[in-house]
């Protein structure tokens, strides 16, 4: 008889989002595959040391020390990298080294530190994904560890699929979800469970186009519905709109008209 619960399905991943905003990742090595690591982590906010020697840097990651947006240790990694007040929460490695790639992971197992080593599974404690990213929306392909050129490939369709604007869409709802909050501040769990309950039926009313086109006035104009639990279509809130605007004449031959 089928269970109306899901299949487990072993072997894959926990796939979250890593909240590394203001943290110290440390990076070794100063290639390729270390300047795309870098690129992930300064767009989420972590603030990143890169171990390398000068003449192992790549234009790209040269390009992020001159600018100020990595620090740079010019030598490779030591141990001390890892002492406890450099308060590390992450180390990527992309070194063309097994042996010092595996030492340094047996530093950070050792610590509790999460690494990541390139291109070794085995010596990772997570893994990078391949990833979408428009605005503020980010959507990750996970092959663990079996095939990254894959991963990247169905990145790409799934972007190619989804509408134009999605990412704006995305920013809008936000924005609106912080003005319910301002209007209905409420903490209890009564509140907040009412607050998700009708935001949860505008997303599932409204396209995706709708919230592209939707403006700070459509903005303000529906949040005033939040108190009597309606969810207008797009298309009522900006005829609303328009209402004060139509002038209505009457020319004695044809009737009414605009």
């Amino acid at each position: 008889m089928p269970s109306k619960f899901p299949e487990i399905q072993g072997g894959g991943s926990l796939i979250l989002a890593w909240q590394i905003k203001n943290k110290q990742v440390l990076v070794v090595g100063g290639g390729e595959v270390a300047a795309g690591r870098i690129v992930n982590l300064l767009n989420a906010d972590a603030k990143v040391t890169v171990v390398c020697p000068r003449d192992g840097l790549n234009p790209e990651v040269a390009y992020r020390v001159e600018q100020g947006q990595v620090k740079h240790i010019d030598r490779v990694f030591l141990p001390i990298d890892l002492e406890p007040e450099k308060n590390v929460a992450m180390v990527l490695t992309a070194i063309d080294d097994p042996e010092a790639s595996t030492q340094i992971w047996q530093y950070c197992k050792k610590l509790k530190i999460p690494a990541n080593i390139a291109d070794v599974p085995p010596e990772c404690d997570f893994y990078f994904g391949s990833v979408h990213r428009d605005g503020p929306l980010q959507i990750m392909v996970s092959t663990n560890g079996n095939g990254p050129r894959m991963a990247a490939a169905i990145r790409r369709q799934i972007g190619e699929m989804l509408p134009a604007g999605t990412g704006d869409s995305i920013q809008k709802v936000g924005d609106l979800r912080r003005r319910l909050r301002r209007m209905a501040p409420g903490k209890t769990t009564r509140d907040i469970t009412k607050r998700m309950a009708w935001m949860t039926r505008v997303c599932d009313s409204w396209s995706t186009q709708d919230f592209n086109d939707m403006d700070q006035d459509d903005m303000e104009r529906l949040v005033q519905y939040y108190e009597n639990g309606k969810v207008p279509s797009f298309e009522e809130i900006r005829l609303g709109s328009r209402d004060d605007d139509v002038v209505w004449e009457f020319d004695g031959s044809f009737g009414w008209m605009v």
